[in-house]
């Protein structure tokens, strides 16, 4: 046989019989490493999630393709086999199941009649991109480089559990549909060598990554999250992330740009969006986890949970969640960078044991928002939270605002007492000396309850208790004797005041030792927290 140049076919002894045209033009293209292109050049018909219908002209058979990956015949000579198309409709089940398959895969705008099964195969570097996919099955899958699945539509879902992919995971602009459990990505256990990115992603139903690896970083930029089927629509517990977690904007232009880099101006912007709660338990994130510009649309019941992640940043600087919770129990960053038209309101947000180290805020964040955040993260008293921000204001320098906030501490305590008693002698020190935080008041009172008391006793002339004994009547000093406990003065105890002016007396003196009982107390709460 001859190809009809009347050269003799190389190939003709390695093809089987029962190839179609278009799996023999397949066949030739893997041994020549050259893509085969069947499609037609009409971008209608040619769209592979469109309904125009590709006639056997364009069809190869699953179990041909399989065969040319598993056990394909050998490159030319110069060549390196590989298998490239573009336009092709795969029918039947394609299931490389437990196999190795070594030669390049690249497929670009194909369709799949049936799922794609790839459970605990072994790729080099695997891309189907802009295909048409009713399901694909890869757990336990490992690829020495990339798997892309970039612009695919996903009919049932993707299962990824436990694979290994060498270098980069790209979903970038798929869209993914959910499968019989309700889960779009099942990633529990996915090791990524480098990056994870699934910007613009579109994802109706949970995409799960419980214990999931990522060697860099995993971007969401500008992705959709939906799942009105569940209560969580991105579930990712004890995720590792060694740099940065980014739920931020990407840039929509044609062609898309989804990276990070500033956009031109009139490009627009779309923001990350997530329907459905988010679960970010025990997480560690090398770098960040970036929620800037993110807007979270949840129920009553659902809940960002970042309950004990651990990240040097946390960009909390999104669209303030209309309903739903923000639990943040236990987390541990070091910079807090936020908003505060960003947080919950009150019986949203949960901060209990969350450590930061220092704030870095982003617009207006006066201290009064700031309190308000704390009582909103605390619907039951907390000591905890205040002496958090009260600590990290004083790191920073900021020791006028450090003691606003213990007080807020104090007054906030107070509230929860029982007892009558208690809750006066509180109101005592709030207002004499504010539980020592406003040491200053405490020489303010005593000025004027002097200035009142040498002002009434000097109009009063008591007689002397033993006439002829001790110094002259001095009103003035008289009433900084009985205001001042302890020290004497050398008037008290030597006049005889009876009627009213004893009560007078017995007023100065009470309050007198209520003035220094409380500055007492602030300084020893002073002295405990330096």
């Amino acid at each position: 046989m001859t190809d009809g140049t009347g050269r003799p076919d190389d190939t003709a002894d390695e093809m089987p019989d029962d190839l179609t045209a278009a799996e023999m033009g397949m066949w030739q293209a893997f041994r020549n490493g050259s893509r085969y292109d069947l499609s037609s050049g009409d971008p209608a018909v040619d769209d592979p999630f469109g309904g125009h219908p590709w006639g056997p002209g364009r069809s190869i058979r699953a179990r041909v393709l399989c065969r040319l990956l598993l056990d394909g015949p050998p490159a030319l000579p110069g060549r390196v086999s590989s298998v490239k198309l573009t336009g092709v409709l795969i029918t039947g089940i394609l299931d490389v199941a437990g196999g190795t398959v070594k030669p390049y895969v690249e497929l670009r705008g194909c369709r799949f009649e049936k799922e794609i099964l790839l459970p605990e195969s072994r790729f080099t570097t695997l891309r189907l991109m802009e295909c048409s996919i009713p399901r694909l099955e890869a757990a336990r899958l490992h690829t020495e480089g990339d798997l892309h699945l970039p612009r695919c539509q996903v009919h049932r879902g993707i299962r990824l559990t436990d694979a290994h992919i060498g270098t980069d995971l790209l979903l970038s602009q798929a869209v993914v549909h959910r499968d019989r459990s309700n889960r779009t990505i099942m990633g529990d256990g996915l090791f990524v060598g480098q990056d994870l990115q699934a910007e613009m992603l579109e994802s109706h139903g949970e995409l799960s990554l419980r214990g999931a690896q990522v060697g860099v970083s995993l971007s969401l930029r500008g992705s959709r999250l939906i799942n009105p089927y569940g209560s969580k629509a991105l579930n990712a517990p004890q995720i590792t992330v060694e740099r940065t977690l980014y739920l931020t904007p990407a840039a929509v232009s044609n062609p898309r740009v989804t990276g990070g880099a500033t956009p031109a101006r009139g490009v627009r912007i779309q923001r990350f969006e997530c329907q459905g709660g988010i679960r970010l338990d025990d997480g560690r994130f090398g770098d960040a986890v970036d929620f800037d510009q993110a807007r979270f649309l949840l129920e009553q019941e659902q809940e960002l949970s970042m309950r004990r992640i651990q990240t040097p940043e946390l960009r909390f600087t999104g669209e303030r969640p209309a309903r739903g919770r923000v639990i943040l129990s236990g987390a541990r960053v070091v910079n807090l960078v936020d908003k505060s038209t960003s947080w919950p309101g009150p019986g949203q947000l949960r901060v209990g044991g969350f450590t930061y180290e220092n704030l870095v805020p982003r617009g207006g964040f006066p201290l009064s928002r700031r309190l308000e955040w704390l009582l909103a993260s605390t619907p039951e008293y907390s000591p905890e939270p205040y002496e958090r921000l009260a600590a990290v204001l004083r790191n920073s320098g900021e020791d006028s605002d450090a003691r606003e906030v213990l007080l807020a501490k104090q007054r906030r305590r107070r509230e929860t007492l029982s007892s009558p008693a208690a809750k006066l002698w509180g109101y005592a020190q709030d207002w004499t000396v504010a539980y020592g935080y406003r040491p200053g008041r405490a020489a303010v009172w005593m000025a004027v309850l002097w200035a009142v008391g040498a002002l009434a006793f000097s109009r009063y002339d008591p007689p002397a208790i033993k006439p002829g004994e001790g110094p002259a009547w001095e009103p003035t000093l008289y009433a900084l004797d009985l205001l001042v406990p302890v020290i004497n003065l050398g008037q008290d105890g030597y006049w005889r005041v009876e009627g009213a002016w004893q009560w007078a007396a017995a007023a100065l003196i009470l309050l007198g030792w209520v003035l220094a009982t409380t500055v007492a107390a602030g300084a020893s709460r002073l002295l405990r927290r330096g």
